[in-house]
């Protein structure tokens, strides 16, 4: 995905359209997307309920109370580990999708803004604008 670059008070920004996002995308985030499907469907979590409804009585097999948690609790841990990666992934291409369309929002708007004080010759508008651009790509120097 292409991302946002701050943009200097005053300067002309090139629109980011959707256009501009690329499709493409890699192996892990293809596996990613797939796995955070799967993992959400309601079948996948009465799977996750049977499976715990099994190993509850397995404790009359097991007879070793240490051993019979360290099965769930290792079980559980290994799946939680790798789940919360995959689906990290997911959510940060989510939440930088947003962000891309919320700046792009912005820049329209801020078109627009420049536009509407240029016919109507509004000082008070032009620096809206300027405060629009600057806020747009905040989030960029925010986490630098």
């Amino acid at each position: 995905m292409s991302t946002s670059q701050p943009v200097a008070a005053g300067q002309p920004r090139a629109p980011h359209m959707p256009s501009d996002v690329t499709p493409q995308l890699s192996f892990f985030d293809k596996f990613a997307t797939h796995a955070a499907e799967f993992v959400s469907r309601a079948w996948f979590f009465a799977a996750c309920l049977l499976l715990v409804l099994i190993w509850a009585p397995s404790i009359l097999v097991i007879r070793d109370v240490d051993t019979w948690q360290l099965i769930i609790n290792t079980a559980t841990t290994i799946v939680t580990f790798l789940l919360v990666a995959l689906l990290q992934n997911t959510q940060t291409r989510n939440d930088q999708s947003t962000q891309d369309k919320l700046n792009a929002l912005a820049e329209a708007v801020a078109v627009l803004m420049t536009h509407t004080a240029d016919v109507h010759d509004r000082r008070g508008l032009h620096d809206a604008v300027t405060e629009l651009r600057d806020a747009v790509g905040l989030e960029d120097r925010e986490s630098s």
